[in-house]
């Protein structure tokens, strides 16, 4: 089979399209023909190798997993002779975890792994990238937050693969939201349901004089310290990037004030935990109340284009690339 492959650390240039041997599935795994995968924020971090941190995932000298990409949407080609619930021709959607892997024409993934079957009113190529941001947004919102109706919320980076799902998902729980975003991009978060949408071009959200419940900075381009006053009292900042900065404000703000900082590792978290939220998502998208954004599609054979477009930091919603056996459903 074919897959993206990259041995080194470096420029878009690293990842090369080779052959590789086809996986074969365990008794408790299925085989997915993957149709589509989403280029995601973290993989042009982790294809550099920069920061440095990032390398405790990824490998301190050269990648230890040398297929990258996380989340997909495919077919089941096979499954092994312990599965029960998938069968061959399923088509889901799901994420990989730490082992990675996603790029590529095939991936053996255990049955109890953060897999579901897809949306059956989105293509494959929605699919995965609805799956991306909201698999982070909804525990950042639900499980760190504490969301509740009437609750107000502002989402900085509104417009982003997370951002663009945390707006929806807020508007789902009930909330009031705010989302932060450049000029280009207002239309679009207006569309998702925000309430009020600030340009960060004309007006400094911390500013304002309004405070909120929960300040997610889906980007990580603030501070607790910079949003400390948009907070209401027992408000909580929600960040996805992880610094010594936030580290030392979850630590202060763990023993002194009612303000709370929070990180989330939302990647790590147990399979069956991301399972359940990925048919949680499914309901969502069948009823109606969220929908996938996409910015740019490209093929496999365009990954360079694909990461180079991800690395300007301005995508809207998503990055999908697909394979040429990509099939619409």
């Amino acid at each position: 089979m074919k897959a993206i492959v990259y041995t080194r650390y470096g420029s878009p240039e690293v990842l090369q399209i080779k052959d590789v041997d086809k996986p074969k599935p365990q008794s408790n795994e299925v085989l997915i023909r993957i149709y589509a995968a989403a280029v995601n924020a973290t993989d042009p971090v982790f294809r550099q190798g920069k920061p440095l941190i990032s390398r405790s995932a990824t490998g301190l000298f050269k990648p230890k997993n040398t297929i990258p990409g996380d989340v997909l949407a495919g077919e089941i080609e096979a499954v092994g002779s312990k599965v029960t619930f998938f069968k061959k021709g399923d088509p889901v959607f799901g994420a990989t975890g730490g082992s990675f892997g996603a790029h590529a024409e095939y991936i053996c993934l255990p049955e109890e792994g953060a897999l579901a079957l897809k949306p059956a009113n989105m293509t494959y190529g929605e699919s995965a990238a609805v799956c991306d941001g909201t698999l982070t947004a909804l525990p950042f919102l639900r499980d760190k937050g504490k969301i509740q109706k009437g609750h107000d919320i502002l989402v900085n980076g509104a417009s982003g693969s997370v951002g663009s799902q945390a707006v929806q998902l807020a508007k789902y729980f009930g909330a009031e939201v705010t989302g932060v975003c450049s000029t280009a991009n207002m239309d679009l978060v207006k569309s998702l349901g925000a309430d009020k949408v600030i340009d960060y071009n004309r007006e400094d959200f911390t500013q304002t004089g309004q405070t909120y419940d929960i300040v997610f900075d889906a980007v990580g381009k603030s501070s607790f310290s910079h949003c400390k006053g948009a907070l209401k009292p027992n408000g909580i900042y929600l960040t996805t990037v992880l610094s010594l900065a936030i580290v030392r404000h979850m630590l202060w703000t763990s023993l002194f004030g009612s303000r709370k900082a929070m990180i989330m590792f939302t990647g790590i978290r147990p399979a069956k935990e991301r399972a359940e939220d990925l048919r949680f998502i499914k309901d969502l998208v069948e009823s109606g109340k969220i929908r996938a954004v996409i910015d740019k599609q490209y093929s496999f054979e365009q990954i360079a284009e694909a990461h180079r477009h991800v690395e300007t930091g301005h995508k809207k919603g998503n990055v999908v690339i697909t394979w040429k056996h990509h099939r619409k459903m």
